[in-house]
């Protein structure tokens, strides 16, 4: 969960970098920081207005919106130039993100987060009588009995002595079906150590009549 929370964090935070270096449209509402290294009295923080436009000392408006960064940086450098020896160097990023494209970016960088899997895991999938069903992110090294015991249990209709794992070999097309009883294990029966692997299906049936 940590790392979960981790990478969603990292993703919102460096997300106005990432879009910046990727060709990022500077936008109404986008915060850009500026810098220049000839005069740091004119470094600030640059709001870009309704009208797309940025206000700046010695030169005044300059359009921004629509522009990428390294197109406005050239921009900002050549309209300060005449008031230095040399076109001055500028430094500019994005600070800050329009509320919207901040709302978009948030919302893919949890879409993302969402997908991201624990370390050490494998996916399997528990289908039939189980009070959990769907697909199930298990620590690697996993057994189908412990599997059974911290997954949420089966339902009252379980035919608990005719489980099946199935598991599929990509490279022949073909499908290994092994069967557990459960029930025999609940009454002191020695349990087959069944190790589950990535793309295991665990098949609880319904129990049938007086069974």
């Amino acid at each position: 969960m940590f790392r979960t929370f981790l990478g969603l964090l990292l993703a919102v935070l460096l997300a106005p970098a990432v879009l910046a270096q990727s060709g990022y449209r500077i936008q109404t509402g986008d915060v850009l920081q500026m810098e220049v290294l000839e005069d740091p009295s004119l470094n600030r923080s640059l709001l870009v207005l309704p009208d797309g436009n940025v206000s700046l000392p010695l030169v005044g408006t300059v359009r921004a919106s629509g522009k990428s960064i390294d197109s406005l940086r050239s921009n900002i450098s050549s309209a300060l130039a005449p008031n230095f020896a040399a076109a001055p160097t500028v430094f500019l990023t994005v600070g800050q993100l329009n509320p919207v494209t901040q709302a978009v970016n948030n919302a893919a960088a949890q879409a993302a987060a969402a997908n991201v899997r624990p370390y050490g895991t494998v996916a399997v999938y528990a289908v039939g009588e189980v009070n959990t069903p769907g697909r199930l992110d298990v620590q690697s090294g996993t057994t189908l009995l412990q599997f059974l015991a911290e997954s949420g249990g089966m339902t009252k209709f379980a035919a608990t002595k005719r489980i099946q794992l199935r598991r599929a070999d990509k490279k022949t097309g073909t499908e290994t079906v092994y069967k557990f009883n459960y029930k025999a294990v609940q009454n002191g029966a020695r349990s087959p150590v069944i190790v589950l692997r990535e793309g295991d299906v665990i098949v609880v049936p319904e129990r049938r009549l007086f069974e």
